[in-house]
């Protein structure tokens, strides 16, 4: 088995898909024509974003993602944690957490991408040697 992909539910398939990819560098590798379902290439696991609308058609009833109460987080990776704060809130993002040096070795910042969902632009921690 592997992890596939991570989706979120949002109102806007086409609009998110653009903000990740201005915030964050990733690339769009589809859009349904119907607008409702999109991916973009992230690595080895996809991120997608599925319509609010589709879901309840499907019969679900997702719930709006609150970032000062967060149920869940995604973390980006990159070596310039500085560098990439400033891309993502440029493209649009809500500062949650300036950058941040931790105590265990890794520099984590927070944004919250305009749907509300929370995310963390960190370094690789650094393991004890």
């Amino acid at each position: 088995m592997i992890f596939r992909y991570t989706i979120f539910y949002v109102e806007d398939v086409a609009a998110s898909l653009d903000f990740f990819e201005r915030a964050f560098g990733f690339e769009r590798t589809f859009l349904h024509e119907s607008g409702d379902y999109g991916e973009l290439a992230t690595g080895t696991t996809k991120l997608a974003f599925s319509s609010t609308a589709l879901m309840r058609q499907l019969g679900k009833t997702p719930a709006a993602p609150e970032p000062a109460a967060p149920t869940f987080e995604i973390a980006f990776e990159t070596d310039d944690v500085s560098g990439a704060l400033r891309r993502a809130l440029d493209a649009g993002a809500t500062l949650i957490q300036d950058v941040r040096d931790e105590p265990w070795g890794q520099t984590t910042s927070y944004v919250a991408d305009p749907n509300g969902y929370l995310i963390e632009i960190c370094s690789a921690v650094q393991m004890p040697g």
